[in-house]
């Protein structure tokens, strides 16, 4: 089964556009956990466990292991989540961005060490630095695009005069994904949810793509709109909430805080689509 296919399959069996990202922050942890980066497991598995027949995909972020030595413990969590939820694809959020054997060393991290259905990738060195992954068919790559930090305007927003129509940056992006970059359909793109006019112009020139949107939650992405602006029944949008979820309760109840959370976001977030 491919990346979109377990997507698409995940979306359906779960009636969830909803993507529970994976950011552990020992000093955030409950009590009996807190400040402890040797538990960074037995706290991710607690939330997988507690939310993983409400998601459509999960999305560790692998600085948020590296930082504290955990890598060992996200290969743990890669098995666990496999174990448990074999049809819930988990994207690696990585945001690789180099070229030729170092692109094919981080592809193979992503997709044989831990085992990702999807990766992150930063696409501004070219396709040289995508290419690597289209090698690995039943797997995908979100390409950032246009960002949901407000620094992105730096590059994302700036006209490109030297291409037909002078389309800006992420706009460019977006053609490339959706059109030539694109071999086996494996390519989806990231749009920040802190800019709906955006991810609507994004669908619009990236049509089939699977959207990956983070910002809803506590960096204050409206959901109502970032679906409104996305969903389409044959293209997922995978709407990404980490803080809000993992960090529901700083009690022991922490997991059954998180799966309300979760509950009441992926609800608001099927309610959108009416």
């Amino acid at each position: 089964m491919t990346f979109i296919e377990m997507l698409q399959g995940a979306q359906q069996r779960h009636r969830s556009m909803l993507c529970v990202g994976l950011d552990p922050e020992p000093t955030r942890f409950p009590a009996g956990l807190k400040g402890d980066a040797g538990r960074i497991f037995d706290f991710c598995a607690r939330i997988v466990d507690a939310t993983g027949d409400l998601v459509i995909a999960f999305k560790p972020q692998i600085a948020y292991f590296a930082a504290h030595r955990a890598e060992a413990q996200l290969e743990q969590l890669m098995r666990h989540m496999r174990a448990s939820f074999p049809h819930v694809p988990v994207i690696l959020d990585a945001k690789r961005g180099d070229i030729g054997s170092t692109a094919e060393q981080y592809a193979r991290e992503a997709f044989e060490r831990y085992d990702a259905d999807a990766v992150t990738l930063s696409p501004f060195m070219g396709f040289d630095s995508v290419q690597p992954y289209l090698k690995y068919p039943e797997k995908g790559a979100f390409l950032l695009c246009r960002t949901s930090n407000p620094g992105g305007d730096d590059l994302q927003n700036q006209r490109l005069a030297s291409v037909a129509g002078q389309p800006l940056l992420y706009e460019h992006v977006a053609r490339l994904a959706q059109g030539p970059w694109n071999l086996n359909g494996q390519l989806g793109l990231v749009v920040g949810a802190t800019y709906p006019v955006e991810i609507e112009r994004v669908r619009a020139l990236a049509p089939t793509l699977p959207l990956l949107i983070p910002g809803v939650g506590a960096q204050g992405g409206d959901a109502v709109a970032t679906v409104k602006a996305g969903w389409r029944a044959d293209a997922p949008i995978v709407v990404n909430s980490s803080r809000a979820i993992l960090y529901a309760s700083s009690g022991e109840d922490f997991a059954e805080a998180a799966r309300r959370e979760a509950t009441r976001t992926r609800d608001l977030l099927q309610a959108a689509r009416a």
